[in-house]
């Protein structure tokens, strides 16, 4: 099931919408030139750990792992990439989207229940 092209294309869009969220957050943390360096530099963080930390094998990527990680790790990472977005809008003064964010992440893993199973037991 978490590899379903439905759950596969609700986790794109939800891995989209973080790297938005944490543009945004970055945006807002200086009036100066430095907010380009932050609104670009912590998606473009974000978005290369999430691809390059990856558990070799994982059925809903492609199954190439940059840097394999242990599938615990992965996992941390992943929970760690959404719940910053999330927390990101929130303080950004979109605490809505930020619900909206969290539920579609929960969903996501209930859905995604033997993808999580396989990446613990890597």
């Amino acid at each position: 099931m978490g590899s379903h092209p439905v759950n596969l294309a609700l986790r794109f869009l939800m891995e989209v919408s973080a790297l938005v969220a944490m543009g945004y957050w970055g945006w807002q943390q200086s009036d100066s030139a430095l907010r380009i360096v932050f609104a670009l530099g912590v998606p473009i963080l974000a978005a290369a750990a999430w691809g390059a930390l990856a558990v070799p094998g994982d059925p809903s990527r492609s199954g190439s792992a940059p840097l394999p990680v242990p599938g615990l790790l992965r996992l941390a990472i992943e929970l760690g990439f959404f719940s910053f977005a999330a927390w990101a809008l929130y303080r950004s003064g979109a605490p809505r989207l930020s619900g909206l964010l969290s539920v579609a992440v929960v969903v996501h893993y209930i859905a995604s229940y033997d993808r999580v199973r396989w990446l613990m037991a890597r």
